[in-house]
């Protein structure tokens, strides 16, 4: 996707791009078993490939997901999708002022890519490496594991593209990894979620658009493109489990997916039209209390069954003590995972089940679900007192 960039904004291309790209990436080591000399290795090699773009970039940690702020979960203020007059304005004098710095020097680096200098491949503070890797032993299952590590790359990657003041943000999920995604989500009760989850765009952050250029092309192809024209690359590990077989839904779909395509080529093409058609209007949520905490999704839960949710509840078990007894139900004020279950999706309640403790989880996350809970809680007692029984003169 980046050398496809490279080749919009070429002085030779016909139809020139028209947008000031920045790159990031998001160093994940400290989930993936690297150690902390590999980590700063695989920092350098990418800074390298990153900086000989001459386009703006940002080096980002895993570690600073914990550090967000609570409004990363909720919709930024979204427009119409047409640009404004100011974009168009600034878009205009972006070419202008390139064409201006190619003629003079012949150059192909971007303007303001050396305004915003580089960060340095520092990695953070050994006390919140900890935390993060207190964070994913807690989470039971390999598959839960890999739907934290989504959450939050994406609440990361959302994050940086507000501070710096962009409004789309580019993915490069090929067409194999689509459909693998469509299978997975579907498997993972995600299914009235799969025309924003792995559709062209996905708009349900407000201010910041995600879109998936590369969803054209099959891994195949991508893999062909990079070889023949000696794109460099950067491979990162998997997620270390001890289970050698089916470690995950996502790998077990991985799995079966490709191997379909072996004997039958049309398979992951048929996976991806069928995608196609589906709808992004049963994810859109009308107000606040019927949106997910963690994905911004509508809430599915209206109308099922009891029996289907049942597996989506959590029961407080007692924790224990310092002095090895129990301690009993959890008081009102306290935190409560059971209190957190309205909040979430069908989906995400699931994977919420499995993520472990409270007290593991990252305060961006205990912060805005208790700032719902208080809202939600406020307007409930509003309406359970009607106003002809309200005292005269009192409002």
């Amino acid at each position: 996707m980046l050398r496809q960039v490279q080749e919009g904004l070429s002085r030779e291309t016909a139809k020139r791009l028209r947008f000031v790209p920045g790159l990031i990436y998001v160093d994940e080591g400290v989930v993936r078993g690297q150690s902390a000399a590999q980590r700063e290795q695989s920092l350098a090699h990418v800074e390298t490939l990153l900086r000989a773009t001459g386009f703006p970039y940002h080096l980002a940690h895993l570690e600073q997901a914990l550090e967000l702020p609570a409004s990363i979960l909720r919709p930024g203020p979204g427009g119409s999708g047409e640009p404004n007059s100011s974009y168009k304005e600034a878009v205009e004098g972006f070419i202008q002022q390139q064409r201006h710095e190619g003629d003079r020097d012949g150059g192909t680096s971007l303007p303001g890519s050396q305004e915003l200098p580089p960060d340095a491949p520092r990695l953070p503070a050994a006390a919140r490496t900890q935390e993060l890797l207190r964070l994913f032993e807690a989470v039971e299952t390999p598959t839960a594991r890999e739907e934290l590590l989504q959450m939050l790359r994406t609440h990361l990657i959302l994050q940086t593209a507000r501070s710096r003041g962009y409004t789309k943000v580019m993915t490069g999920e090929s067409c194999t990894r689509v459909a693998i995604k469509l299978l997975t989500n579907l498997a993972l009760g995600r299914g009235a979620f799969l025309a924003v989850d792995t559709g062209f765009a996905d708009n349900r952050h407000g201010d910041v658009m995600v879109v998936r250029p590369m969803r054209e092309y099959t891994a195949k192809e991508i893999a062909f493109y990079n070889h023949f024209f000696d794109v460099p690359t950067v491979i990162m590990p998997p997620l270390p489990t001890k289970r050698r077989e089916k470690p995950s839904i996502h790998h077990l779909i991985e799995r079966f997916l490709l191997g379909l395509q072996e004997d039958f080529p049309s398979t992951i093409s048929t996976v991806y039209r069928t995608g196609e058609k589906l709808s992004p209007a049963p994810a859109q949520a009308s107000s606040e209390s019927q949106r997910c905490l963690l994905c911004l999704c509508a809430l599915d839960i209206a109308g099922e069954e009891e029996l289907a949710l049942e597996p989506t509840l959590i029961t407080e078990e007692p924790e224990p003590a310092g002095n090895g007894c129990c301690q009993d139900t959890p008081t009102a004020g306290t935190e409560s995972k059971a209190a957190f279950v309205p909040l979430l999706c069908y989906s995400c309640r699931l994977t919420f089940k499995e993520l472990g403790p409270l007290a593991t989880l990252p305060a961006y996350v205990r912060a805005e679900a208790q700032r719902r809970i208080r809202r939600a809680d406020t307007q409930w007692q509003s309406q359970e007192v009607p106003l002809e029984d309200r005292e005269p003169g009192k409002s």
